[in-house]
């Protein structure tokens, strides 16, 4: 039985104060709340604040993005023993803002897995087509590529695979709960070929327009594990409410 997963991307919002104040409120919302995974990413400058809160709380501090590169000369970057020495358990990799403003590829992105893994973070690793190549039949060649060459030579231990479709982050639109399902099911298929009867452990869980109208419907799909959540996790009221998702 895999346990729920879900996890807020406030992405570039919020300050230290206001990542303090959303905590606040929030932690008495979900204390009854241990038959879910939670987890939060603040923005850099507010996960101290952010791990000093939640500390002992059984929230997860993730972090929005990682450099492969334990140190050096990379001007403003972090490295995975940055985000360890500062608390943080998991990070997020290949979110296709990165890959779309920043010009990640699968590459790069399974470096940052694997610099990840060899700090002793989990992953929540992102992955989804675009409206194009959903429209043009393309879905399951491009997740059959992204979690090919993104878990290339990587242990399936503490990852969690984000299935987000391009089309529906931010936009509003949110995929059926067939969509979800059919896309869902497919990434557990092709994980089993690299990870055999172990795919059957691992959280999939489903990031695009979440909100708490439709995430009873979304997680109700077999083969939805939980939630990644970036506009309607900016309110303490929105997403404790997808955390208590009813059953």
């Amino acid at each position: 039985m895999r346990k729920p997963f879900i996890a807020a991307n406030w992405k570039m919002n919020k300050t230290i104060s206001e990542t303090q104040e959303f905590i606040r409120k929030f932690i008495p919302e979900v204390k009854d709340s241990s038959d879910v995974t939670i987890a939060i990413a603040p923005p850099f400058t507010s996960l101290p604040a952010a791990a000093a809160m939640i500390k002992d709380t059984g929230i997860i501090l993730a972090a929005q993005n990682l450099f492969y590169e334990e140190k050096g000369a990379y001007t403003g970057e972090i490295s995975p023993l940055m985000l360890v020495d500062i608390g943080c358990t998991y990070v997020i990799i290949g979110h296709s803002e990165r890959r779309q403003y920043f010009h990640e590829t699968d590459d790069t992105v399974n470096k940052k897995i694997k610099a990840a893994k060899k700090a002793g973070l989990g992953v929540i690793f992102c992955m989804g087509e675009s409206l194009e190549e959903r429209e043009a039949g393309k879905t399951f060649e491009i997740l059959q590529r992204e979690t090919e060459k993104g878990l290339e030579g990587v242990d399936p231990e503490s990852i969690v695979i984000a299935y987000e479709p391009i089309w529906a982050i931010g936009t509003g639109k949110t995929a059926t709960t067939e969509q979800a399902q059919e896309a869902h099911a497919y990434i557990r298929e092709k994980l089993r070929v690299s990870y055999g009867n172990k795919a059957d452990e691992l959280c999939i869980i489903y990031g695009g327009s979440i909100t708490p109208d439709n995430v009873d419907s979304i997680m109700a799909c077999r083969d939805v594990d939980g939630a990644l959540v970036g506009g309607a996790s900016l309110k303490f009221e929105s997403f404790s409410r997808i955390v208590n998702f009813r059953r």
